[in-house]
């Protein structure tokens, strides 16, 4: 297989579709035949970078890459930023408005998923510009153990 890539736009506060990009991402890897614990890992990080753009980005994007050793998500916005990137990693933490903790939402639990769901694990934030996290989940040999 050669590489497959694909890009989402994930559109602040957008919770009409808020999960399509991760539900596509799932049976993409699902009729690749991707094995079920990496397409599972891959989709709960989906969901969660999906919903963290939703909620707290701005304009953003999901891209896919699919490779025959791994699969990589890169989520991206153009919101307005993590202030304190060591905090916003401890579960627990949330920035949720009421609003969105009375939808379910706001659990502090969405960066600390993504990371311990992926073999690798990389964000960046600047305050007014924007956040990216990238995640990659090996297909082959040097797999998560989770």
């Amino acid at each position: 297989m050669s590489s497959l890539k694909k890009i989402f736009p994930v559109n602040k506060k957008d919770f009409i579709h808020a999960g399509e990009a991760s539900i596509y991402v799932k049976n993409l890897l699902k009729s690749l035949q991707i094995d079920p614990k990496i397409i599972r890992r891959a989709s709960i990080c989906g969901y969660e970078g999906e919903m963290n753009v939703i909620m707290h980005g701005g304009e953003g994007s999901l891209f896919l890459e699919i490779n025959p050793d791994k699969v990589t998500l890169d989520i991206s916005d153009n919101g307005p930023g993590i202030e304190n990137i060591e905090l916003a990693m401890k579960q627990g933490y949330s920035t949720a408005s009421e609003r969105y903790r009375e939808l379910g939402f706001g659990a502090g639990m969405g960066l600390p998923n993504m990371k311990n769901n992926s073999d690798e694990f990389a964000i960046e934030s600047e305050k007014g510009k924007g956040t990216r996290v990238q995640m990659v989940f090996y297909t082959g040999g040097g797999g998560h153990a989770g």
